[in-house]
């Protein structure tokens, strides 16, 4: 009789875990689409506002740079133990599986070619509607890769996130202890604000590094944002209450 009444409150306890585990991944995938979406919609403008004289090759060259960066500068991971190759493979995958799959490039090919006079069906009339914005559809699929080779190279970037907390709580727990004995104040406000800082700064590392318009190195980014991160972490420990 026991087990009966133990069993709903313990099935409770694990519907609340699952439904947040998954409210956090649902999360997390809306982030990324919003990330993707922004950056395609800035490439579009871009190439008919501010780099028209480039158009399709801003995007192609922003693929070649970011890839570059990990040739020359990803050698070694926690992660994997040949960073250069597993961005690679991620951004090839997510092409395969966006564009070839679900076949895509097959329709492009198919309806880019110029109709002959005398071809009837519907693809002149595809081919009609599809030529105007031939450019844009491509640069789509190039940011797309860009936007996957960015993924990859913060997936590798994230430990630098996890060594930079680490050193902060170590040193945000001595500040705690020394203001633990030596009387100090100690101040929730401060506390509660720094605590609510963290997570969103590695959201906007994220999304502030996979939508950029312009290809930078990523460290120029990352280190930035680890850093604040970091400071949050110490902050947050400095200013934990004094006694439990």
């Amino acid at each position: 009789m026991a087990e009966a009444v133990a069993d709903p409150r313990r099935q409770a306890v694990q519907q609340g875990l699952i439904s947040k585990s998954l409210t956090a991944v649902a999360k997390v995938i809306q982030w990324l689409l919003f990330s993707l979406l922004f950056s395609i919609i800035i490439e579009w403008a871009g190439m008919v506002l501010w780099w028209s004289e480039e158009g399709l090759d801003h995007s192609s060259t922003m693929l070649i740079k970011e890839i570059s960066y990990i040739d020359t500068d990803f050698k070694r991971s926690v992660v994997t133990s040949d960073p250069a190759r597993f961005a690679k493979r991620f951004a090839d995958n997510t092409y395969h599986y966006l564009f070839e799959v679900t076949r895509f490039v097959d329709f492009i090919r198919w309806v880019s070619p110029q109709p002959t006079t005398d071809e009837q069906g519907v693809r002149p009339t595809l081919h009609k509607a599809y030529h105007p914005i031939a450019e844009f559809v491509i640069a789509m699929m190039q940011v797309t890769q860009v936007f996957a080779v960015r993924l990859a190279i913060l997936s590798l970037a994230m430990p630098v996130f996890l060594l930079f907390s680490l050193v902060a709580l170590v040193d945000g727990l001595v500040q705690r202890d020394l203001r633990r004995w030596g009387g100090g104040r100690e101040s929730s406000f401060v506390y509660h604000y720094a605590k609510k800082a963290a997570l969103p700064l590695v959201v906007l590392t994220w999304v502030t590094y996979l939508a950029l318009p312009f290809s930078m190195h990523p460290t120029f980014v990352i280190l930035p944002f680890a850093t604040l991160f970091a400071l949050t972490v110490a902050v947050t420990a400095s200013t934990f209450k004094k006694y439990l």
